[in-house]
């Protein structure tokens, strides 16, 4: 509608302005404006009306047959061809657009499953946030595994991050979803990673993958039992977790971490088991460096534990969504690397067996 609005107040005031004053040219404004706002179609349309008010504001100003009309006639008519192709282009891509964001959604769904909302005694909230534009994944992951009397979650990091670290995420993903309802311990499970990690790795170099040898995953596998108020953490080269128990940040140590998945040769001993306390109305947080590694303009790094220390409510929903809109806002909307949380809170009733120092 503004468009035609603006041909006929062109249109009017060529016919009351004095003779030597052409307001003929701005008529190309009118589907420029079009262009903005719709599609070829109406780009068109829009142009078309403004070259028949050209045409009728040159017989009102002495007739068609003059050089300056003539000129003014050929360059709306090249606009306007201009400006449909335009429209047909990116109309074009944003279809394109829409596939590409459809295959990541699928991808997403498939590789990346959302994590249940409550599994065993343990309420969870995860959000994911991709560096590349327009995907929904990368190389952060996560997932979690219903067994006997326990719940184990997984949260990593592949090197890389973006659509190509997706492939390489799977094959962990896939691998800790067969094996966490079948190995007995969490060194058994890890273990498995391992070898699926050194499986894909050794197809990577035998089909000519130029960074195979530079591939590996930072991981955290953790097993929460029902009957016991503790958290069993085996980290591989993963940020260690942090435990929110109401306003204090509790930040347990790691004294011997070990290399990342895919680093076998690294792997000097059996893999150590962390106990940690994790009582009812407690949260774990889990998280990838993507979170604490983001900067806001100064280069300062995202000060997680302190953004969670100043948390009141004790929703795992609503702490994750806290903590995505405050870490984008730290770092100007965009995020340099794939990052991930995981939000565990225990409901049930356990007895107290300490504290995390």
């Amino acid at each position: 509608m503004t468009p035609i609005l603006f041909i006929v107040a062109i249109v009017v005031a060529e016919a009351l302005l004095p003779r030597d004053v052409h307001l003929g040219p701005l008529l190309a404004v009118a589907p420029a404006l079009a262009a903005m706002f719709s599609g070829p179609w109406m780009t068109g349309l829009s142009g078309l009306l403004a070259l028949l008010a050209l045409l009728f504001a040159g017989r009102l100003r002495g007739g068609l047959s003059t050089l300056n009309h003539q000129v003014q006639i050929a360059s709306l008519v090249l606009i306007i061809c201009f400006l449909v192709i335009y429209c047909l282009l990116r109309e074009r891509r944003q279809r394109e657009l829409a596939q590409v964001r459809s295959v990541s959604e699928a991808a997403q769904r498939v590789v990346l499953r959302p994590m249940p909302a409550r599994i065993g005694p343990l309420r969870v909230a995860s959000v994911y946030l991709a560096a590349a534009a327009e995907a929904r994944i990368g190389g952060d992951l996560y997932a979690a595994a219903r067994t006997d009397g326990a719940s184990r979650l997984l949260i990593g990091d592949v090197r890389g991050k973006g659509l190509a670290a997706i492939s390489d995420a799977a094959v962990v993903l896939c691998a800790f979803r067969e094996a966490a309802h079948r190995c007995a311990g969490l060194p058994a499970l890890v273990g498995h990673l391992e070898e699926s990690v050194a499986r894909n790795l050794a197809e990577l170099g035998s089909a000519g993958y130029p960074h195979a040898v530079e591939f590996f995953i930072t991981a955290a596998v953790a097993e929460v039992p029902d009957d016991e108020p503790v958290v069993r953490l085996i980290s591989r080269g993963h940020p260690p977790p942090l435990v929110l128990r109401g306003r204090r940040v509790l930040k347990p140590r790691f004294p011997d971490p070990a290399p990342p998945l895919g680093m076998t040769d690294l792997v000097t001993a059996g893999q150590a088991v962390e106990t940690l306390p994790f009582r009812a109305g407690d949260l774990l947080v889990l998280y990838t460096d993507g979170v604490i590694e983001a900067r806001d303009r100064s280069g300062a790094f995202y000060p997680l534990a302190e953004r969670l220390a100043s948390w009141q409510d004790g929703d795992p929903e609503a702490l994750v969504c806290h903590l995505r809109d405050d870490l984008l806002s730290y770092v100007g909307g965009r995020l340099p690397d794939d990052a991930a949380v995981v939000v565990v809170e225990r409901s049930d009733r356990t007895p107290d067996l300490g504290t995390v120092h």
